[in-house]
């Protein structure tokens, strides 16, 4: 490929590729908006990409990057394959997120000459919330390799001050200035208030995952179903490569006993979030959670957890409950409050409804985003 001339160019990179798509498409369409060209970097291979993200206007490159992987020679090969791509395209602006992309693009940036990297810290993952010895082995190599990446950074972003205050304790954040933004947002034009189901109805939309909280999830709909026989438990989202994640023969007996009807992996989560009433989500910890503010911005009350990240989504008992880390019981029992008292839930969702458009509107985070990151 030929080098990149114009320097009005933002790389975005993560180790997922499709969350670049379905959380920063509406960030990248705004960069592009004020003049700048968009490249997209991400693990999955362009033969699968490419197009989709030229449809949007946005150049899509592959990088070698495994987001569960501990191999260092598969680590630097990542990051030599960024440094590449950087000195190429010699962008005026990087914006990264996730653990290894935010580590690795840090350090390419720097390689290549480019000071303007604004990193992302939207949540802290597994080996942040385990305590395990191998998960604080992992803890202790992943604090450095932050502290070296990202010391040259000029800006990075935060999305709960759980998580800052992290960085802060292990040195990792020092002279870098700090952006608090809500989120990724929601595209309150595509995310409307949709009319309730008439049975009441669950939905849980995540990575099956243990730190989601799915075990936690499928028990608290067993013991629902077992006495609300008519009461829908739904579930959405993809199997996953973590070593925590849920294999389909420990989803299956919830399946075959009529607890959950499981969807896959959807393009599209709106359908389901209007056959919900209420969405639940029981995670260890997150940056901030863009499902549990989908489901609000539809009307839905929310069962979340009181932990980083998903208590900044909710008012207990304003628009949802918050209830304790991997406490099944409490989470059965806001189920048993919702089926009970199935009025609550209209007045709980208009509220959520109105806690995203004061405060979790894309279009207000976007705005944030580009300010703290100097763009026209």
């Amino acid at each position: 490929m030929e080098p990149v001339t114009d320097n009005k160019t933002i790389v975005v990179m993560s180790s997922h590729t499709p969350s670049l798509f379905w959380f920063r498409m509406d960030m990248m369409l705004e960069f592009i908006r004020r003049g700048y060209s968009v490249y997209a970097f991400g693990n999955e291979e362009e033969s699968k990409w490419a197009a989709t993200f030229r449809d949007k206007g946005i150049t899509y490159e592959q990088i070698p990057v495994r987001r569960n992987g501990l191999n260092p020679l598969q680590d630097k090969k990542t990051m030599d394959s960024i440094t590449e791509k950087l000195k190429r395209i010699r962008p005026d602006k990087i914006f990264t997120y996730q653990a290894k992309t935010v580590i690795y693009g840090s350090m390419a940036a720097r390689k290549a000459g480019i000071s303007d990297c604004y990193p992302l810290i939207a949540g802290m993952g597994a080996v942040f919330i385990n305590n395990d010895i191998k998960s604080r082995l992992i803890r202790v190599v992943m604090t450095a390799l932050y502290r070296i990446g990202m010391k040259k950074c000029p800006l990075v972003f935060f999305q709960n001050d759980d998580d800052l205050r992290i960085f802060r304790e292990n040195g990792i954040i020092r002279n870098q200035k700090i952006a608090m933004i809500n989120g990724s947002g929601v595209n309150t034009e595509k995310f409307t208030m949709m009319p309730l189901p008439g049975t009441p109805a669950f939905l849980c939309i995540c990575r099956l995952i243990a730190v989601k909280g799915i075990y936690e999830y499928l028990e608290a709909c067993r013991r629902i179903k077992a006495e609300y026989p008519n009461v829908r438990c739904l579930l959405v989202g993809p199997y996953d490569t973590n070593p925590s994640a849920l294999k389909p023969e420990d989803l299956e007996p919830y399946i075959s006993d009529g607890v959950i009807e499981y969807f896959g992996e959807q393009e599209d989560v709106r359908p389901y979030i209007g056959q919900s009433s209420v969405y639940i989500l029981p995670a260890y910890r997150e940056g901030t959670p863009k499902t549990n503010l989908e489901a609000m911005a539809c009307g839905r009350a929310v069962i979340t957890t009181d932990a980083p990240g998903c208590r900044e989504t909710v008012v207990d008992g304003e628009n949802g409950f918050l209830v304790p880390v991997k406490d099944v019981n409490s989470i059965y029992e806001k189920m048993k409050y919702f089926v009970e008292n199935p009025d609550v839930i209209e007045t709980m969702g208009r509220k959520g409804r109105q806690m995203v458009e004061d405060r979790f509107d894309v279009n207000r985070v976007n705005a944030e985003i580009c300010k703290a990151m100097q763009l026209n």
